[in-house]
């Protein structure tokens, strides 16, 4: 498991074939205010259930506001056979003040 800043995060994605999953982690009402093009919502109490119908071998970058759940659950998944997990360091929160300045925030 490793961190990615929202830069590297976003040069990453202009290059990356396959895309990595974004693995958005938020709540459903987070997810309603903003979110990166092509996440995918899986609240954090849903992680567990929904890992079993994930590829362990695909690359996941997790995502949440501040990054903090998003690291635990890259470690979960990190813990449980995924080799390619990464982590958005600053979470959403970041990506909206370095990335996409007209994203909103919350």
């Amino acid at each position: 498991m490793r961190e990615i800043t929202p830069q590297e995060l976003c040069a990453h994605l202009e290059r990356a074939d396959p895309a990595p999953l974004l693995l958005d982690v938020r709540e459903p009402w987070e997810y309603a205010i903003c979110r990166i093009e092509g996440s995918r919502l899986v609240p954090m109490r849903s992680v567990p259930a929904a890992a079993t119908g994930l590829d362990p071998d695909a690359e996941v970058v997790t995502i949440c506001h501040h990054g903090i759940r998003s690291l635990m659950v890259a470690r979960h998944l990190s813990g449980i056979g995924f080799r390619r997990v990464i982590n958005l360091r600053g979470g959403i929160n970041a990506w909206a003040r370095e990335v996409d300045p007209a994203m909103p925030v919350y």
